[in-house]
């Protein structure tokens, strides 16, 4: 997709935000540019790291949900806050690049099943028939097979117009699988793990029969001709292609490992540790994983903070260097939050109107309405924490509350909301500092 094509699909889900859209749609097209180059330049291409800044709810972790949806690329969101220095109990940060390579596993996994879609539906679709429909013997007479094959063909038939489906058939579960992959296990203790497992018996049994229906057991065949017909190893090759050359991860929260200058006591020392262990992925370094050892040269982070109680410069200088690209997001005011309320594809209008359809109430929402609930939130916001958009989703419950509870007795009404309403529900909330701060 070109810079603009990004930023258009951006559009339709995150309002505002313009110079956070075009730095992190630059950044994509440039891993594609690197791509296009010779392998001596390629190598010489390392990707620019963006450091995006601003308060909660303004957009940050919602462009990278929606980048992730729209990219077929490996990508993962983490949290900075769940890391640990090296030494102490709880997740390092090379288990970023292990869970990175599990995605682009499954990822190519699926690509290959859905290009080997119709070999998949062939060897479902026999293995059923079979059991439905035992082979002939190999001495069966040339009538008995030109019977079997119309009954094959009749039963075939029956199996596309899913007729069949209700049908029991046993087969054969897939065995018990066992994932030592999390936590802090390195790939080569997993492997151990795994090993050991297999000569205990627990591993290399075959999984056991079970009566199911047919539509049940098109689900459990396809996993098993998945793996019956792509090959493990190339799978993992590619995998690890894809994690290399297009790996994004998004890391949420840095500013919370930030130490910030006025904190004298090193009350968590673990922060500046993580910080450091940082330093040698995000600048490139090699991590051991199931796929296999993956260099982090080449993966793009985008690391995102509200760097409310830190600065920007309380981070250690060399990883502050690692982040040469600074986007800073706008706090919302209340012309965005209007926008916010009433444009995306999937807005909170939308949401609660799809909600309460299901009970047969029409939601419908004046003008007028809508501009004091955007007005309503932005006041909020100024007289208590910022909170940016999360802020609609309070004040919609407060004025939704009582028909959402009374929704299942008005089935077939049309509900129009208006300005009158939410100045009743709120009016007396804003006034009252106290109030919003704790209802609000």
């Amino acid at each position: 997709m070109t810079p603009k094509e990004i930023v258009e699909y951006l559009d339709r889900y995150v309002i505002g935000q313009d110079d956070a859209k075009k730095t992190i749609a630059v950044a994509l097209r440039n891993r594609w540019r690197r791509m296009q180059l010779d392998e001596e330049m390629q190598r010489e291409v390392t990707p620019k790291n963006i450091l995006m800044i601003g308060s909660t709810g303004v957009g940050k972790t919602e462009i990278s949900r929606r980048l992730a949806r729209m990219m077929k690329l490996p990508f993962i969101k983490v949290e900075a806050s769940k890391f640990t220095e090296v030494g102490f109990v709880g997740r390092d940060v090379e288990s970023i690049v292990r869970d990175l390579a599990m995605t682009a596993m499954q990822l190519v996994r699926e690509e290959e099943n859905e290009r080997n879609k119709e070999k998949i539906e062939a060897y479902v679709e026999n293995k059923i028939i079979e059991k439905l429909l035992p082979p002939l013997p190999d001495g069966a007479s040339e009538q008995k097979k030109s019977e079997y094959e119309a009954s094959f063909a009749r039963m075939q038939a029956k199996l596309e117009r899913e007729e069949l489906d209700h049908l029991k058939i046993e087969v054969e579960m897939p065995p018990p699988s066992l994932d030592l992959s999390g936590g802090n296990v390195p790939p080569e203790m997993a492997n151990v793990q795994e090993s050991i497992v297999k000569v205990l018996g627990g591993l290399g049994k075959k999984g056991k029969k079970k009566e199911v229906s047919i539509r049940e057991a098109r689900k459990i065949l396809a996993a098993e001709a998945s793996e019956e017909l792509l090959d493990e190893e190339k799978l993992k090759e590619m995998a690890l292609r894809k994690v290399e050359q297009g790996g994004i991860v998004f890391l949420d929260e840095i500013d919370k490992i930030a130490v910030p200058s006025n904190q004298t006591s090193r009350q968590d020392p673990s922060k500046e540790g993580v910080q450091r262990d940082l330093l040698p992925i995000v600048e490139g370094s090699t991590v051991a994983t199931k796929i296999g050892p993956v260099k982090t040269d080449h993966i793009l982070f985008i690391a995102a903070g509200a760097f409310h109680l830190s600065k920007p410069s309380d981070l250690i200088p060399e990883l502050q260097g690692r982040f040469p690209l600074r986007v800073e997001l706008q706090s919302l005011d209340e012309e965005a939050l209007y926008r916010i309320l009433t444009e995306p594809a999937n807005s909170l209008i939308k949401q609660y109107q799809a909600l309460l359809a299901v009970e047969g109430v029409t939601l419908e929402f004046e003008e007028a309405a809508l501009r004091a609930i955007a007005r309503y939130s932005a006041l909020a916001n100024e007289k208590t924490e910022d909170i940016g958009a999360r802020r609609l989703h309070t004040v919609m419950e407060r004025i939704l509350e009582d028909l959402s509870f009374d929704a299942d007795s008005r089935k077939g009404e049309t509900v129009l909301i208006d300005e009158a309403l939410v100045d009743e529900k709120l009016g007396d909330l804003i006034e009252s500092e106290d109030t919003t701060r704790y209802i609000l």
